[in-house]
């Protein structure tokens, strides 16, 4: 997993700069991530029902904010070691 993916499509989402969103979507190596943007990206410009366009943003954010955490989790759980 890249944070900085996960920082970019957090950025780019409240910048609401949907075609970088969508150069992420292609280029990330996370399918999860990718799907979401996906996801987003199709009810943003298709669908006529807000409440379909807030629970995909919704659920974009939950899964970048999801993955942030298992990413400091990861992160904490490195043996640090002396050379005393």
């Amino acid at each position: 997993m890249n944070k900085l993916d996960y920082d970019r499509a957090l950025y780019y989402t409240h910048r609401s700069e949907w075609d970088n969103l969508l150069i992420l979507m292609v280029r990330t190596k996370d399918q999860f991530l990718s799907k979401r943007i996906e996801q987003f990206l199709h009810a943003y410009h298709f669908e006529h029902d807000y409440t379909v366009i807030e629970n995909r943003l919704y659920t974009l954010l939950r899964y970048i904010d999801h993955a942030n955490e298992i990413l400091e989790a990861d992160t904490n759980e490195i043996p640090m070691y002396s050379l005393s």
